[in-house]
């Protein structure tokens, strides 16, 4: 995986349990959403952000979770965007 734009937000990951998914995921070699380093460098101001996002792809809505991730997946494609 490319690394972050900011550096300094990606080397500097708190206590937490982004930080254990993180270097989970870097052990197995396996990739992970970059929004990660964001709630794993700042988690206090990130964790409404965090719910936020669980709930509008999870949450009770008309649309099925599949169809709102495949949404996001589309929309961020075309935005020259990795999801």
């Amino acid at each position: 995986m490319d690394p972050m734009f900011l550096p300094g937000v990606e080397q500097d990951a708190k206590p937490g349990p982004y930080r254990d998914l993180i270097e989970a995921m870097q052990r197995q070699g396996a990739e992970y959403p970059q929004i990660w380093h964001l709630f794993a460098y700042l988690p206090s101001a990130t964790a409404h952000l965090a719910r936020f996002t669980q709930e509008i792809l999870r949450g009770p809505a008309p649309l099925s979770p599949g169809m709102r991730e495949l949404i996001a997946a589309y929309t961020s494609k075309r935005n020259d965007c990795p999801f």
